[in-house]
């Protein structure tokens, strides 16, 4: 794909370098580790490039993971288990993902979320809703990270008919 970035010998640069990704988005301390580590084969200056950032506070895995998990309930509506997914796809702790999606628990409404995507997606649909649209909004919502128990009451809500969870749980 792309050829090995220009090799870092300074930690002035390193730091630099991670200074400026930083400026782009926040970075959890895994990613910028790995980040550094593509840019220098010295192993040590990459440590101190990283013991640098975390003194400055400019790198916090507890304050990344609340950010990340109240940007993504509030602005692209997802549920918990899609949140901690791809929390821990970024090197994120289970304990700071546990304490981000508390947090952020206390402030939204799952079933609200569920609700408002149901709505939304009921719009889009021409004709009847038959089995085969439940069963698509129904795994659209639990990748999108609700859980099952949640999707399936509010799904049964809204359309006042029972969900058919046999043939929906074995797609």
């Amino acid at each position: 794909m792309f050829s090995k970035p220009r090799q870092l010998e300074t930690e002035s640069e390193l730091y630099d370098v991670a200074v400026r990704a930083l400026m782009r988005r926040a970075h959890s301390v895994h990613e910028m580790k790995k980040k550094l580590e593509r840019r220098s084969d010295n192993e040590l200056l990459v440590q101190l490039v990283m013991a640098r950032l975390k003194e400055n506070g400019m790198i916090d895995d507890a304050r990344y993971a609340k950010q990340f998990a109240r940007q993504r309930t509030e602005s692209r509506k997802q549920g918990k288990f899609r949140i901690a997914r791809d929390l821990r796809g970024r090197g994120i702790p289970d304990r700071h993902i546990e304490a981000a999606l508390d947090e952020t628990a206390k402030t939204t409404d799952e079933g609200a979320m569920v609700r408002q995507r149901i709505e939304r997606k009921l719009r889009s649909y021409r004709g009847e809703l038959d089995e085969k649209k439940m069963a698509s909004m129904y795994r659209s919502l639990l990748r999108a990270g609700f859980s099952a128990d949640v999707v399936r009451r509010e799904l049964k809500a809204v359309t006042r008919e029972e969900v058919p969870e046999a043939e929906m749980e074995s797609e």
